[in-house]
């Protein structure tokens, strides 16, 4: 759903005066068991069509990884359509293409996770194809040697070309001193110039295994007929010991950081970013919200206050957004990021200082009820808009379950969002939007950073 669709359904809702339950997509049936081995499995029914989405998850990511070893995550994502012990490289998607299925992968910071949308009388053939890449995953050094290429010929067409992603990775460095959070998900390109495929046959030994590992299916089935695949396709699979993997904790008040990145860029841009805890390392779940309402609040339509104060009113930038991930296995980031309007002679540093102002306002003039009460209904009816895919559905309960969180949470969303008050808001930009906890990027043309030097 676009923004104009979700700042309209949003209206909407408080308009109607709508009640909380109507408000909300009405839970489905969930039932969640494990297998002798550990493995988690979590079915959703959703029988308004004759599709099912599934997809398994697996608790590792790059914040996992060390120096010297990263892009581990990414990379073995890549080899696992490359043959196993029933399979050649590639043939488990040709036949998921003739079944006409659609599949793919992706990595994160703290997951990898494989997902086919198919027909629900094909469910079977997703699911034993999964578990024979998971217990026999063959990893042919030639495939390997052809596949490390294409991981670094996508870096460098991703990150090293581009030159927002070249700046923003950079900027995670120094924003995450502490933790593998700074670790870019593809890795470092030194990284994969030296990687092996052993390493990742070590890697796939260390982390793939059915106990640290959720399936998820959403979709026209049964809990019945999800756990007798399972039990089919999974259960001998034998589960193996596990690497220590303690939760990423930042430093939260280390001090400012502040950067000065060159790129190859036409505009000058700036970032900040608040280390802030995530729902899975706060005591106080409530602030977590509160944060996720902030980004709202400041960046969430034509209304929001900085399109509206610091672009229109202002003409300060042409651009600013705010963001917050709180689904994290560790800490996290509140980020804002800003482009002056150099038309009109304004600086970074007269931008930053209106980022600042936006801020303090916070923490001085808790919202009033009527704005936080739009801003609620918007992200809730977003909210509510997403959850109607059964592969959003899907994605959202194994996120949660991965980050060592709850899927239940998903139900109770709406509602702790609703809960929100305008002195949370106002708390928690108190406590958290402190220069003690800041890294700030300011990115500069290359040609203007000379210019800057020579001064």
């Amino acid at each position: 759903m676009n923004a104009f669709t979700r700042r309209l359904a949003g209206l909407l809702l408080v308009a109607l005066g709508l009640p909380p339950a109507a408000q909300a997509a009405v839970p489905q049936p969930t039932h969640q068991f494990r297998l002798d081995n550990g493995l988690t499995v979590i079915v959703r029914e959703d029988h308004r069509a004759p599709v099912v989405v599934s997809q398994l998850w697996y608790q590792v990511g790059s914040s996992y990884e060390r120096p010297g070893f990263t892009g581990l995550s990414h990379a073995l994502e890549h080899m696992m359509f490359k043959g196993s012990s029933k399979l050649g490289p590639g043939e488990s998607s040709r036949i998921l293409r003739e079944l006409g299925a659609e599949e793919n992968a992706f990595t994160s910071d703290d997951y990898t996770a494989y997902y086919q949308v198919l027909a629900r009388d094909r469910l079977e053939v997703a699911l034993e194809m999964e578990a024979d890449r998971l217990a026999g995953l063959r990893l042919p050094a030639d495939e390997f040697a052809r596949e490390i290429e294409v991981i670094k010929e996508e870096r460098r067409l991703r990150t090293e070309d581009n030159p927002a992603s070249l700046a923003f990775e950079r900027f995670k460095t120094a924003a995450y001193p502490a933790t593998g959070y700074r670790n870019p998900t593809i890795g470092w390109m030194s990284d994969l110039e030296r990687m092996s495929v052993d390493d990742l046959r070590a890697w796939h030994n260390d982390w793939y295994s059915p106990n640290n590992a959720t399936l998820v299916v959403v979709g026209d089935v049964t809990a019945d007929e999800v756990k007798t695949l399972a039990q089919r396709h999974f259960a001998a699979i034998p589960a193996r010991p596990l690497p220590a993997a303690k939760a990423p904790l930042e430093l939260p008040a280390l001090g400012e950081r502040r950067l000065t990145l060159r790129v190859k860029t036409q505009l000058p841009s700036l970032l900040m970013g608040f280390n802030v805890p995530g729902l899975a390392s706060s005591d106080n779940p409530r602030e977590v919200h509160a944060l996720r309402l902030i980004a709202a609040l400041l960046d969430g339509g034509y209304s929001a206050r900085l399109s509206s104060r610091l672009e229109r009113e202002q003409e300060l930038v042409t651009g600013a957004s705010a963001w917050y991930n709180p689904f994290t296995r560790g800490d996290s980031l509140f980020v804002l990021s800003a482009r002056p309007n150099v038309q009109q002679g304004k600086t970074l540093e007269q931008v930053e200082a209106g980022l600042w102002q936006e801020l303090e306002t916070l923490k001085t003039q808790a919202p009033s009820a009527e704005e936080l009460a739009r801003v609620q209904a918007q992200v809730i009816a977003g909210l509510v808009y997403e959850r109607d895919s059964i592969a959003s559905q899907a994605t959202s309960i194994g996120q949660l379950q991965t980050v060592r969180l709850s899927w239940q949470l998903l139900d109770q969303d709406l509602e702790a969002l609703r809960a929100v008050t305008p002195a949370d808001i106002q708390a928690a930009a108190r406590r958290l939007f402190q220069r003690e906890r800041l890294t700030l990027a300011q990115v500069l043309p290359l040609e203007q950073a000379k210019e800057t030097r020579h001064e």
